[in-house]
């Protein structure tokens, strides 16, 4: 396997100083018998071949399981550059575990990477399964060109069919037993996906019955397209972050497990461990077999990749259960039982977050200098520091900005504020307030629309659980916290009550959890919070 844990204090000095250079010492030792395609040779032009020596050091550092031009690649690239293209390069403990399941769980005929970068899964699979044909799948011409010389240099090079395309292009012939799929699928938001691919993913999942969210990442495409491409008795291990257990978009990834692709284990990195050093993202392993009969799939967490071992062990939850959970990630850990005599928090209070302006260095109040009336002016909670630093209530607005608040109709306000409004308003159009997406959706661009005030707000994001705080000094709140309204009118002193049990009782395990321990909770999580009935409560 790539010993990917050897200090950069042991790799060739000072290289390489650019992509070109780096291209051409990975052309200089890829074989000769497969050709680059033309999207690599492109990379080529006019690039002098590197020194000899530099070539033998490569080379030495390469057959001793280094991957010394995927970590120039790395150094060469920023981690902002590599996210744009969902280029997160795997740690070898996490590789290791999952080439140790792959290797108890089957014998493939073909082992297929479809993310492949420079190849340490695939070139360490390959040394697993010494008889596997390997195909690798990337889209990266250099990345493509560091594979094809890592692979030569091991001797795997006729074993290896590379594909220089969009793995959810690519097609391959149908192979003599099982193929393996194993990898890292790149993670891409929503927002960096073509139209196009949105469409194939849509298009692509209701023709298997499923319907899938145009707000996918790009890893809830590989698992579709592998599923398009594989068949029973083939099966695979894929690292991912964890958020589609929980998100509305993973919802066709998690029916895809249940109906078909045949989930068996699931292993997730506790979120603070930070699994990939140069990227705030959580790490789960899902495996699969396609066709499996399993009764249900194991669900496991562990505090760092060291303790991942073969993927072994969970506790397994069964498909019919799995099929109708909206969240994934309380199967991680065992469901407390609501005591008796309780209620969901969502029985008495709805839970709305703040209202969004679109622009809040217009309105805030603060960047705009002339006047404007007072009575446009409206304090807001609008950090969440504020909250977090009122404690059980917030009983003064003197300390809180002020969000500019403007009725739909001006013709509301006399003459004078009019014009004070108008010249404000011509100043916010100089800063594009009313060409934001949410400005261009309102009923008037100017009308930020706050909510009316709630009497506990409570933050929603944060390494802590949220702060529950009695509003008594009637703030707005904007989309830094959310709002909890009875649905009935309450006693203040039942408010203060359950404000109170939610601040001692509400930990971090009802919210979902991302890298490095931040933890989300939203509205309809919050209303799902088993809380005493009222009369325990307040009793």
């Amino acid at each position: 396997m790539f010993d990917v844990g050897v200090p950069n204090s042991a790799r060739t000095e000072n290289f390489p100083a650019s992509e070109p250079e780096l291209a051409a010492a990975a052309a200089a030792l890829a074989s000769r018998d497969a050709p680059p395609t033309r999207l690599e040779c492109a990379l080529l032009r006019e690039v002098p071949a590197p020194p000899t020596d530099l070539l033998s050091n490569l080379h030495r550092e390469i057959a001793h399981g280094g991957d010394p031009l995927g970590e120039a690649f790395c150094r060469l690239r920023t981690p902002r550059i590599r996210r744009e293209h969902g280029a997160v390069y795997t740690p070898g403990p996490i590789v290791e575990a999952m080439i140790r399941w792959a290797a108890g769980a089957g014998a493939p005929a073909r082992i297929v990477d479809p993310g492949a970068g420079s190849g340490r899964f695939l070139l360490a699979a390959g040394e697993a399964f010494p008889d596997a044909e390997l195909v690798g799948i990337e889209i990266d011409p250099l990345a493509a060109l560091l594979l094809r010389a890592n692979a030569a240099v091991r001797g795997m090079a006729e074993r290896l069919t590379l594909l220089v395309t969009d793995y959810r292009a690519a097609a391959f012939p149908e192979v003599d037993g099982q193929s393996l799929f194993l990898g890292n699928p790149p993670y891409v938001r929503h927002h960096d996906i073509a139209p196009e691919w949105k469409h194939w993913l849509s298009s692509t999942a209701a023709g298997f019955g499923f319907r899938a969210s145009r707000l996918a990442g790009l890893h809830v495409h590989f698992f579709l397209k592998t599923y398009q491409l594989c068949r029973d008795g083939d099966y695979g291990a894929f690292i991912t972050s964890s958020e589609w257990l929980d998100v509305n978009y993973g919802a066709v990834l998690r029916k895809l497990l249940v109906n078909g692709l045949g989930g068996e284990t699931l292993h997730v990195i506790a979120p603070a461990a930070m699994p990939f050093a140069e990227t705030a993202t959580t790490g789960a392993i899902t495996c699969f077999s396609v066709g499996s009969r399993e009764r249900g799939i194991r669900f496991r967490e562990v505090s760092s990749p060291g303790e991942l071992g073969a993927l072994e062990g969970g506790r397994t939850v069964s498909r019919p259960r799995l099929d109708a959970a909206r969240r994934w990630s309380p199967f991680l850990r065992p469901a407390k039982r609501p005591p008796n005599g309780s209620m969901e928090l969502g029985e008495i209070c709805r839970v709305h977050r703040g209202q969004v302006t679109g622009c809040n260095a217009v309105w805030i109040a603060g960047g705009w200098t002339g006047a404007l009336p007072d009575a446009v002016l409206i304090p807001a909670v609008t950090r969440a520091r504020e909250l977090l630093d009122a404690g059980a209530a917030l009983s003064c607005a003197g300390g809180l900005r002020r969000v500019i608040e403007l009725p739909v109709d001006l013709g509301e306000l006399d003459e004078a504020d009019r014009r004070k409004v108008r010249r404000f308003l011509r100043w916010a159009e100089g800063m594009g307030a009313d060409r934001s997406y949410v400005a261009r959706h309102r009923r008037t661009w100017w009308a930020v629309g706050l909510r009316p005030p709630a009497p506990i707000l409570c933050t929603y994001m944060a390494r802590r659980p949220p702060a529950f705080v009695r509003n008594r000094c009637d703030a707005r709140h904007l989309n830094i916290a959310h709002g909890l309204y009875p649905r009935e009118t309450l006693p203040p002193a039942v408010l203060d009550s359950l404000a109170a049990w939610l601040r001692n009782n509400v930990g971090v395990a009802a919210g979902r959890t991302y890298a490095g321990g931040l933890t989300k909770f939203e509205p309809k999580e919050l209303e799902r919070i088993p809380i005493p009935k009222l009369e325990r409560l307040h009793g």
